[in-house]
């Protein structure tokens, strides 16, 4: 009886130890796996380094109803840098964004005709409440006409990498909704196509280079020609009571849209603990809907993910911390990363990280040797960051494939005197010839 009790008390030990380490083993990629996004397609990124934490069809292109609006603020922040207009520029309403303005089914502030409008009260317009017209003014303003700027903007998202888009109008709208006032250019039912792919490296690039521009899209509301004008990203710090559950703490930006076409869609951008990350939901089936899952998205990056200092600036990689020299004072060099490795960790991955030489061929002579003399601090080569884990969705950044650094020399090494090079090269003429003799030899027996 004592030898079964002591038999039952063992086997129920030792499936109280398999149950705690099946609820202490730490989340891995396959929790991005369980997210169960409702959403047509989504993206969650990580603002400094650009990784892609999680997606999920972010390559299917789909009408991105305001999120459009984006490129449209790139080009203004851009227009301003270049000295073409100012916030204090003025400019009036022409007939055809009069028209949207005044049309009750558009978003709008409801712009009048005859009034000089500052660029910095007609971004707000855009920016804060997506104002349609105030859109088309910006466009016409800066282009000419909503035509020319498509252009631009078609450039400039070719300039910035984006792999799916096509921009037909600056607003988002369909163009069949702008009747007769369509873009010259375009088709009169076409509409704008972004992935979600795209939409996050439009957002990442509009906050890269324009980082105040989040101090903008952060306002949950604004004045706007005596009235105030609210913020359509409810996930901001609203004091409206019912607005109240959709807030997220660290949520910035980043642009709302929604179309019969489209769906709802969010581009959002959130920072916590100086980590920040770019999400994008389309096509949710609610305005609820893309909020709860933009949360979602936030939560898996913020529980998930912390940004860490994975190797040091410095680190040598064991067997290969130093390469020979030639015709140097020292036989060998130390060579050292000379930029630390910082990425956004998941849980419980950091070991599966590791860094890779790969050196510069062009440096070396046909032994694989250095040529003396060499720098302090010489770059010879690039250290790369290698992720050895199961999942892996890669960078936002069109041309970045993994993250590098300068491979460099910790000390200098000057060139050895003639004396010292003359004897070496006897020796070695001596030495070879000795071989050859030994080989010799050998071969007679």
């Amino acid at each position: 009886m004592k030898h079964n009790l002591q038999k039952s008390m063992s086997l129920l030990l030792i499936a109280l130890l398999a149950m705690t380490a099946i609820f202490t083993q730490p989340i891995t990629a396959s929790a991005a796996e369980t997210l169960d996004l409702e959403a047509e397609s989504a993206i969650l990124v990580d603002f400094e380094t650009g990784k892609i934490l999680y997606e999920k069809n972010a390559d299917m292109a789909l009408p991105p109803a305001s999120m459009t609006k984006m490129m449209t603020e790139y080009l203004v922040w851009e227009a301003i840098k270049n000295g073409e207009i100012s916030w204090e520029t003025t400019t009036q309403v022409s007939d055809y964004p009069y028209s949207i303005s005044a049309d009750p089914s558009f978003s709008g502030v409801g712009l009048t005709q005859d009034k000089d409008y500052t660029v910095k009260e007609l971004y707000n317009a855009m920016a804060i409440n997506s104002d349609n017209a105030a859109t088309i003014v910006l466009a016409e303003l800066i282009a000419g006409s909503e035509g020319k700027f498509v252009k631009m903007m078609n450039e400039k998202a070719k300039e910035m990498g984006l792999p799916d888009y096509k921009f037909v109008n600056s607003t988002g709208l369909s163009n069949s909704s702008l009747g007769e006032n369509y873009p010259e250019g375009t088709e009169p039912d076409a509409n704008n196509l972004l992935s979600a792919r795209s939409a996050a490296l439009l957002a990442y690039n509009l906050i890269k280079d324009y980082p105040k521009a989040l101090e903008i899209s952060s306002m949950p509301t604004a004045e706007f020609d005596g009235m105030t004008i609210r913020n359509w990203n409810y996930m901001l710090p609203h004091e409206a009571t019912y607005l109240k559950q959709y807030h997220y703490e660290g949520i910035d930006g980043l642009k709302t849209g929604y179309t019969d076409l489209a769906g709802y869609c969010f581009t959002g951008t959130a920072e916590r603990n100086d980590q920040r990350f770019i999400s994008v939901v389309m096509k949710t089936k609610s305005e609820e809907a893309r909020f709860a899952q933009t949360a979602k998205l936030m939560d898996h990056g913020f529980s998930q993910f912390e940004s860490k200092e994975i190797f040091p600036k410095g680190y040598q990689l064991k067997g290969e911390s130093d390469i020979p020299v030639a015709k140097g004072k020292e036989e060998k060099v130390e060579v050292a990363v000379d930029k630390a490795f910082k990425a956004p960790v998941q849980n419980g991955q950091k070991k599966k990280y590791s860094v890779e030489y790969k050196i510069d061929k062009d440096k070396l002579n046909e032994n694989g040797e250095l040529i003396a003399p060499i720098e302090k601090g010489e770059k010879i080569g690039a250290a790369k960051l290698v992720f050895n884990g199961e999942t892996d969705y890669g960078y936002i950044q069109p041309d970045k494939k993994s993250q590098t650094a300068p491979l460099v020399t910790k000390d200098a090494v000057e060139k050895s005197n003639w004396f010292m090079l003359t004897l070496g090269a006897i020796g070695d003429f001596f030495a070879n010839l000795f071989n050859t003799i030994v080989d010799t030899v050998k071969g007679w027996f």
